[in-house]
């Protein structure tokens, strides 16, 4: 393989770089076009990443709004009445931990995933604390100053197909305004939102014909789909859409790719897959979409699942979504498992924050960045271990604590990823991806 990183770093005294000498070199001896050389050399950065990879593709379940880990995976049993909640605990296939009593499912896969009791966000505002755990980065404003993990990975690993190498089920996460964006990145590596496949009228944007069309119109647009399809064998994987602006290139392709729109499609899933998920559940339809386009190849995948906010009645919303949840999480993980996903798909849960240990007035539970939980399971991750814990009432973390710029890091780390680079921005300022942070050493040990 041609190697033309030659002390790129090295400046003569005209400011010239030996990388543009090495290039010019390689256009006038090799009869290379520049973009057949920037070619080049983005697939030996991409070859670069992979080889240090564990994983092909990330998916990360985003839990907006902060669930409650007093009543779910870090229960305090012992704590009084006031703390402790209305639900029970049982037993894990890890000696001596215990989960809510409304997490049986996640209760008997333990060997999948490596849970950690230490989250600490540092902040109890939700768009702070968001804005934090989607980048990694510390400080915020509106539309987020830092690019999200997602859009970085888009940046960095190269797509695998046609389909886009960022997607957000249903859409990125937002309270006040969305959040997790591509930033000063540009709108090339924002993510595609899938839309909610729950919704009896959920069509893939950009996948499907566009509404009101009128009737007469109709076949002739069937007919042109046969076309496409029959094109899409000729242009998918050809250098002929090589010219187009990258963003319109990468709608074209969807466009003409049977590939993408089979991924979306889950009809093709057997009732069993369906029912094991949660058939007519919404976070049940989500999460299989989710394991649907990591099987296609996407690179990163954010399943969006913001609704744990619960400052009132937090038990009968419980009672609702944690059953779902947890049948859910659990299917995912052992289809994953059984399809082989997990070897090469690094799956992580995480939300704002933790909640408060005591119950309000209210009988809800308030923000919490000084505790929470985190899953993280597949690319190598060492299942039916727990890292970190808390104090008796769940409020600070006592051991190990995991901040957000370490998550980022253990995603980039687990696909190949420099988390001590540096991009520079469009203004040509650099910009390190992350602050000075070590991934989470544990999962792999």
């Amino acid at each position: 393989m041609l190697d033309f990183d030659a002390g790129a770093g090295q400046t003569l005294c005209s400011g010239v770089t030996r990388r543009h000498f090495v290039r010019a070199g390689a256009l006038s001896v090799l009869g290379l076009s520049l973009p057949e050389l920037l070619r080049i050399e983005a697939a030996q950065a991409a070859d670069k990443v992979a080889a240090r990879a564990k994983a092909k593709s990330v998916l990360l379940i985003y839990l907006g709004g902060g669930i409650t880990h007093h009543d779910s995976l870090d229960p305090k049993p012992d704590a009084p009445q006031e703390i402790r909640g209305k639900y029970g605990v049982i037993p894990t296939g890890i000696a001596g931990v215990r989960f809510s009593a409304k997490m049986p499912q996640l209760a008997k896969c333990t060997d999948l995933f490596a849970l950690c009791r230490g989250q600490v966000t540092g902040s109890d505002h939700h768009e702070t604390a968001a804005q934090w755990m989607l980048t990694g980065n510390y400080g915020v404003m509106q539309g987020g100053d830092y690019p999200s993990i997602g859009s970085i990975v888009s940046h960095e690993v190269a797509p695998a197909n046609t389909l886009p190498p960022y997607i957000a089920i249903p859409r990125n996460h937002s309270f006040t305004w969305e959040l997790g964006k591509a930033a000063w990145l540009g709108e090339r590596f924002e993510s595609f939102k899938a839309g909610d496949p729950a919704d009896g009228n959920w069509k893939v944007p950009n996948l499907s014909l566009l509404a009101g069309v009128p009737e007469q119109r109709l076949s002739r647009r069937q007919s042109m789909l046969k076309v496409i399809d029959n094109l899409a064998k000729r242009v998918e994987g050809s250098d002929q859409l090589a010219s187009m602006d990258a963003f319109y290139q990468r709608a074209a392709q969807m466009l003409l790719s049977s590939e993408a729109r089979n991924a979306f499609d889950l009809g093709k899933e057997t009732d069993k897959t369906q029912e094991a998920y949660g058939k007519t559940d919404r976070w049940g339809k989500q999460a299989l979409l989710s394991r649907r386009l990591i099987e296609a190849g996407v690179r990163f995948v954010m399943l969006s699942y913001s609704a744990w906010d619960h400052h009132a009645n937090i038990f009968g919303a419980c009672d609702t979504m944690l059953p779902g949840f947890d049948r859910a999480v659990a299917a995912l993980l052992r289809d994953m498992q059984d399809r082989g996903l997990l070897k090469e798909t690094l799956v992580a849960m995480y939300g704002d924050f933790g909640r408060t240990s005591k119950i309000n007035k209210d009988n809800g539970r308030d923000h919490w960045g000084n505790a929470g939980v985190m899953l993280f399971a597949g690319a190598g991750v060492r299942g039916g271990q727990v890292i970190g814990t808390t104090d008796e009432r769940g409020e600070y973390v006592t051991d190990r604590p995991i901040r957000p710029p370490e998550v980022a890091a253990t995603i980039y780390h687990a696909l190949g990823i420099d988390h001590e680079k540096q991009l520079v921005t469009p203004q040509g300022r650099p910009i390190a991806l992350l602050p000075e942070c070590e991934h989470i050493k544990e999962l792999w040990t």
